[in-house]
């Protein structure tokens, strides 16, 4: 695929273009001119644009800039705001996307539950609904459950419950959570009850059964010809708990369970109009039963991901998700050399109240990137004023990741242990945390 022409150069616009996608585009920044939208709502900046974020204000602003600049193309595999966004400035210039509505369907995770019981109730679990600002809890609320925003981004207040305390503890919310809840979602609910009535109000939590199995995450594209499977991750958690601890590819699952997985998203995507783009199903197989059950759908490119299916298979997403973008076939996008057999995307988290250990100083990043040149790492700091919440609001914080290819599942975790030591932390990814053992989701 050739970004450039003889006659021009191709502009794309990039919303809300942060992380692992501000990496991977960074790699592309020869072949194509990119035009960045949105602010990261990691920094102060971006969390006071979220207070007063309106989708249809933005997309107007930003499509104006699109067609002044030429873009050819917009995309965003951001969560909280960009998918939508970049389907509105698509509908808007005419640009090839997906139909905002498609995005909601997605996004309002009540919607996608009642969609997904008409179109594969075989992949459905059991659900209700409750008002977290209400106060008890109702008699007749069954334990074990999960628990999760019919909003949320982040797995931010998704956890399990295995009795009624943890429910009320998980909901007994200060003043400013309380304030905080209502005002950071009326921008999606503005715009959901504009474009998708059918869809409630998502300042809600939705209590789902709880699921025993093996967790996935399956990526794949959507063009003319339909839908179609570029690989699934697995996810392992950290033991007592829900928080990821690390994804392996390839997938475990037999080839016959893949596709399986592939249809039901087939057919859910299907239901609610996604006709282009990329996506991820999160999902539960339980071996014993051999039931397929649908934790979410994303309706983007799964960031993290995108270079575990680099190294091991020489698929770039990133530079897939740009053709799709721009209209053009994904079988036009050249594939790179594989650098790896397996590749996993290690998590480091502290648990608890204690604080994570430090971020590794310059002379660290030098010697990791050394050693391990064809690995990611992403730090998080966190200031201490905002550790306490987003314990509560996550039950842990994660302070690193590392994104790392191999030959083989044990040789990930001899490289796994040496780049923990060149930075200074714990080797936990393939290890029991200290204090895991005590901590309850």
């Amino acid at each position: 695929m050739t970004f450039q022409t003889a006659s021009r150069t191709i502009r794309v616009g990039l919303l809300f273009d942060q992380d692992y996608d501000a990496l991977a585009h960074a790699r592309l920044a020869a072949q194509l001119e990119m035009d960045k939208c949105g602010k990261d709502i990691g920094r102060i900046a971006g969390k006071l644009q979220l207070l007063r974020f309106d989708f249809e204000r933005f997309a107007d602003a930003v499509a104006a800039r699109a067609c002044q600049r030429g873009w050819a193309a917009v995309l965003s595999h951001q969560e909280f705001q960009g998918a939508l966004s970049s389907a509105l400035v698509a509908e808007r210039c005419g640009l090839p996307g997906t139909s905002p509505e498609s995005i909601l369907a997605c996004h309002h995770k009540l919607y996608a539950r009642q969609v997904l019981e008409l179109v594969c109730p075989e992949a459905n679990v059991a659900f209700r609904v409750l008002d977290p600002l209400a106060n008890g809890v109702p008699d007749d609320l069954l334990f074990p459950a999960h628990v999760k925003p019919i909003r949320g981004t982040f797995s931010i207040f998704a956890r399990r419950l295995d009795r009624a305390e943890d429910y009320r503890r998980l909901t007994h919310f200060s003043a400013l959570e309380r304030w905080s809840m209502q005002h950071l979602l009326a921008p999606f609910d503005r715009i959901a009850a504009a474009r998708l009535p059918a869809a409630d109000n998502a300042c809600r939590f939705l209590i789902e059964e709880a699921l025993h199995g093996t967790q996935h995450n399956l990526d794949g594209w959507v063009d003319e010809r339909g839908a179609h499977l570029l690989g699934i991750v697995d996810a392992h958690a950290y033991p007592g708990t829900q928080a990821f601890q690390r994804w392996h590819y390839p997938s475990a699952l037999c080839t016959f369970v893949q596709q399986q997985a592939l249809d039901v998203a087939r057919r859910f995507l299907h239901a609610v109009g996604f006709t282009r783009g990329f996506f991820n199903m999160e999902f539960f197989f339980n071996t014993v039963s051999k039931r397929l059950s649908v934790l979410e759908f994303n309706p983007r490119l799964s960031s993290q991901f995108g270079d575990l299916y680099r190294q091991v298979t020489g698929v770039d997403p990133h530079r897939m998700a740009i053709a799709l973008a721009l209209g053009e076939p994904v079988c036009s996008v050249p594939r790179e050399q594989p650098v790896a057999q397996v590749a996993a995307s290690l998590v480091w988290r502290s648990f608890g109240p204690l604080a994570p250990p430090p971020l590794p100083g310059r002379s660290q990043r030098s010697a990791f990137a050394a050693a391990f040149p064809q690995a990611t790492l992403m730090t998080y700091p966190r200031a201490i004023s905002l550790f306490a919440r987003g314990s509560r609001w996550l039950d842990s914080h994660r302070y690193g990741v590392i994104n790392l290819g191999a030959s083989d599942l044990h040789q990930l975790q001899v490289r796994s242990a040496a780049a923990a030591a060149l930075l200074g932390w714990p080797n936990v990814p393939y290890q029991m945390p200290a204090r895991a053992k005590s901590t309850k989701t």
